[in-house]
């Protein structure tokens, strides 16, 4: 659909992700605006600032990324780090049906008595960067890992695009918490995530993550290189502001920056807060275990009970109703 002739103003951005193209320059990309979706996963844990805005940038780039996932389908992506902050992981579960919304969730497990007062990149110590895609039962799922590298979890992003995918990937990401008027104060970001198309698709190539790690510069010559620096100059003429709205809808930022390379949209995808967690899911998770196993789980109160790391639910249960008998 040309940009010159969508209506912006009168479509609500706010959790979203537009895919675009660039005819000009063989160029894919997305902008994703995250609102009501960042309070969902964050006000379900009482995160110190710097961990919050460490789990916003990963469900930004969870939703940009995850936009490429197909219907049903699962994407999760980890940081493992020895640092503070020893892991962020979050899912996308690609929408039921055409039409319908993704779901996004996000968690981090941190040290608190080894948080500092750096910024929040600061708190993330060596480690790896992984992505995992699950096309659902009968499947193998796909996984790649490079090493945490650069300044950002964006970053880390796009050295695993390099390394792993030899895709040339660029994020430009802007969050934080939103102080509009008459409006409470809570997190928002925005981002664009631009990806030079090889031959192949997205996800096709499968390398092992492993040995030195590459940038994107590494992956493009000639007038593909070209190409790929002048979109990047462009992009970085873009503000925070420009980036997170809610006053530029997408279709203005696009044609505000890359107005000379075509710029092309597709139909937005809607992007939710939401888990999978059940007490069915939870109970079958325990139905690997002995009477004598749950027994060793059971509480003084005489219950055994489990918490969704990703959106805070309690689930209580009879033991009497859980696992498996070890003499039958």
């Amino acid at each position: 659909m040309s940009l010159s002739s969508l209506p912006g103003q009168q479509i609500a951005w706010d959790d979203s992700v537009l895919p675009f193209q660039l005819d000009a320059s063989d160029i894919r990309g997305r902008v994703a605006r995250l609102d009501g979706v960042l309070d969902g996963i964050l006000r379900q844990h009482d995160y110190p600032p710097v961990v919050e805005a460490l789990v916003a940038e990963m469900a930004l780039l969870t939703a940009l990324i995850g936009q490429t996932v197909k219907l049903r389908w699962k994407l999760q992506l980890q940081v493992q780090s020895k640092g503070p902050v020893r892991m962020i992981a979050t899912d996308y579960y690609g929408p039921d049906e055409d039409g319908k919304p993704a779901q996004i969730r996000a968690y981090a497990s941190y040290d608190a008595d080894r948080l500092t007062d750096g910024a929040p990149y600061d708190q993330v110590g060596d480690g790896y960067f992984a992505i995992m895609i699950d096309q659902g039962k009968g499947m193998t799922p796909y996984q790649g890992i490079t090493p945490l590298d650069g300044a950002s979890l964006a970053a880390c992003a796009e050295a695993y695009f390099a390394q792993s995918e030899q895709l040339p990937t660029r994020f430009s990401l802007s969050f934080g918490r939103s102080v509009e008027a008459d409006t409470p104060e809570h997190w928002r970001a925005g981002g664009v995530m631009l990806q030079h198309m090889p031959k192949a698709s997205p996800f096709v190539a499968q390398g092992d993550g492993t040995g030195d790690v590459l940038k994107a510069t590494d992956l493009v010559s000639g007038d593909e290189e070209e190409n790929w620096n002048r979109a990047n100059i462009l992009l970085d003429t873009v503000e925070d502001l420009e980036l997170i709205g809610p006053s530029v809808p997408p279709t203005d930022l696009l044609l505000r920056l890359f107005h000379e390379e075509g710029p092309r949209v597709f139909d937005a995808q809607a992007v939710r807060f939401g888990c999978t967690c059940s007490e069915d899911r939870v109970r079958q998770s325990l139905s690997i275990y002995s009477a004598k196993d749950i027994e060793k789980m059971t509480t003084d109160e005489g219950r055994v009970t489990a918490d969704c790391q990703f959106c805070g639910a309690h689930y209580d249960l009879d033991p009497a109703t859980v696992g498996f008998d070890a003499e039958a």
